[in-house]
């Protein structure tokens, strides 16, 4: 490859690997990331560093881990000193732009990107902030599963007409980027917030299956007395504990899943016709992932916030020039995209001052990755200690203080049933490594006192902003009218607007002199 490409990376919320076709479901449609990844790289184990949203979002933008910036939950404030992948590419010459939602919480709302289409779905200030100083506590609402019994097709949901926007926006400015006489090479971010709950979706995808044919879990509700602590943990914070799903409603809200997932891979493969029918798919490498994955009733879990397959498995998928078709199983994760970025952009790992990760771009290349261990962290509310997991070519290891170790085999037991944890002299061997490199890694006495101590402050600044007038920190996209359509020089506006560009006059009728 030579030059710099243009970087599209369109990011879904909340899709596990798992229930994509591309990762070996055999139900989902999902033909655009099928099309994607027959032509590109598949990461067949690419995890998120957080299985929560916002903690995975600023992760993956840094390139560090959650706990080095910060990022602790969804209400988090993102410093603007930390610099992300957005801040890299500008200083290697790439013009950026964000459609879509990133969960920022605080007064900057670009993090380095240049534009910003669309405002967040979410809020920006601290009102969804936990509190580990008070066991119980919560977000003010009760975190439950609802959404999932009441999963249903329809015409529109506030997922959908977000989504629709974000769609609009992106297509919109990738034709302006054709139309542009710089011809700067571009970073677009189209992030959605489907497939993630309430799993509502339009008819045209909801028929897309038959409800009797939807799977069931392949790994139902584990016996009491065998689940590992953070399991018990998660199952009380969303009251799953106390209610039984029947097999139709668990049907029912995995429909709603999949249609989503179909729903998103529509708006995939708009994406990649603008792109075509502009005349820049050649010049574009696209990234395709997700910010974390959704248990769906796997084990009888829902959502995330766990460190299960499904909830922490994502898609990561690269297509576009110099890449061919092949997969990579090195085990990767999101914190491996900003050392990526840098590289596709023409940067070096000595022009990024702080990262976590590895370029994936020579291993995306076709060169031999070499296997090395990925880190994920839990640090937000249903838990009042941090949880780390570590994952290995072979191994998952999980860590809380006063929690036993949990350890499983992926190789020989990707269900995730069997803990080797305290199971013979190999086993304890493995253990060992994995409890040295967590300590290591983690100091999770200092951690959880820097997680409280940020979350009393914003819960204080969150109280102090009910009284008088609260400050607006939510993205305003603002729209110049005296730039748009035809204002003065209206030919040469019409000409610039027209793809392929038109020159100003051209085809004009000339008039004779008298």
């Amino acid at each position: 490859m030579t030059g710099q490409p243009n970087i599209l990376f369109v990011m879904a919320d909340q899709m596990s690997a798992l229930a994509t076709p591309v990762y070996g479901h055999p139900i989902v449609h999902a033909p655009n990331m099928s099309a994607l990844a027959e032509g590109g790289v598949v990461f067949r184990n690419a995890y998120c560093n957080s299985p929560l949203c916002g903690p995975s979002r600023l992760s993956m933008m840094s390139g560090r881990l959650p706990s080095a910036i910060g990022a602790y939950d969804n209400a988090v404030e993102f410093p603007a000193s930390i610099p992300t992948f957005a801040h890299y590419l500008r200083l290697l010459g790439y013009r950026t732009c964000l459609s879509g939602k990133m969960h920022f919480a605080g007064p900057d709302q670009l993090h380095g990107y240049e534009e910003r289409l669309t405002t967040d779905i979410y809020p920006s200030d601290f009102s969804w902030t936990p509190n580990w100083s008070e066991p119980g506590a919560t977000l003010g609402f009760q975190a439950d599963f609802t959404k999932v019994v009441e999963t249903a097709p329809c015409e529109r949901s506030l997922q959908i007409d977000y989504d629709d926007d974000v769609e609009f926006q992106a297509i919109r400015w990738i034709y302006d980027r054709a139309r542009d006489e710089s011809k700067q090479p571009f970073m677009l971010t189209v992030s959605f917030t489907s497939p993630h709950d309430p799993y509502d979706a339009q008819p045209e995808f909801w028929n897309l299956y038959e409800e009797d044919r939807i799977d069931l879990p392949s790994v139902g509700r584990q016996p009491d007395n065998e689940l590992d602590p953070h399991t018990r943990r998660i199952l009380s914070h969303y009251s799953i504990d106390k209610v039984e799903l029947s097999a139709s409603q668990i049907r029912r809200a995995r429909h709603g899943y999949y249609s989503s997932i179909s729903y998103i891979d529509a708006k995939l493969g708009a994406l990649r016709r603008a792109l075509e029918r502009s005349g820049q798919l050649d010049d574009t490498i696209i990234v395709f992932a997700s910010d974390h994955g959704d248990m769906m009733g796997e084990r009888g879990l829902w959502y995330k916030k766990c460190f299960f397959e499904w909830a922490l498995r994502v898609p990561l998928i690269m297509s576009g020039p110099g890449l061919s078709r092949h997969d990579v199983h090195a085990p990767v994760s999101l914190l491996d995209l900003l050392p990526t970025f840098v590289e596709i952009a023409g940067g070096t790992d000595a022009d990024i001052l702080q990262k976590d990760g590895e370029s994936l771009w020579s291993a995306a290349s076709g060169n031999q990755m070499m296997l090395r261990t990925v880190a994920a962290e839990y640090l937000a509310e249903g838990v009042l200690e941090p949880v780390f997991m570590l994952r290995d070519a072979r191994y998952k290891c999980l860590f809380s203080e006063g929690d036993p170790a949990v350890l499983f085999n992926l190789l020989h037991d990707p269900a995730e049933l069997t803990n080797l944890a305290h199971s013979g002299d190999f086993s304890a061997a493995t253990l060992a490594t994995f409890e040295a490199e967590a300590a290591g890694r983690w100091h999770a006495d200092a951690i959880k006192a820097a997680v409280i101590a940020d979350q009393n402050n914003r819960r204080l600044v969150r109280d102090a902003y009910t009284h008088g007038r609260r400050p607006a920190w939510d993205y305003q996209p603002i729209t110049d009218a005296s730039q748009q359509w035809v204002r003065a020089g209206a030919a040469d506006v019409e000409a610039k607007a027209h793809l392929p560009v038109r020159s100003a006059g051209s085809g004009r009728i000339r008039l004779k002199a008298s």
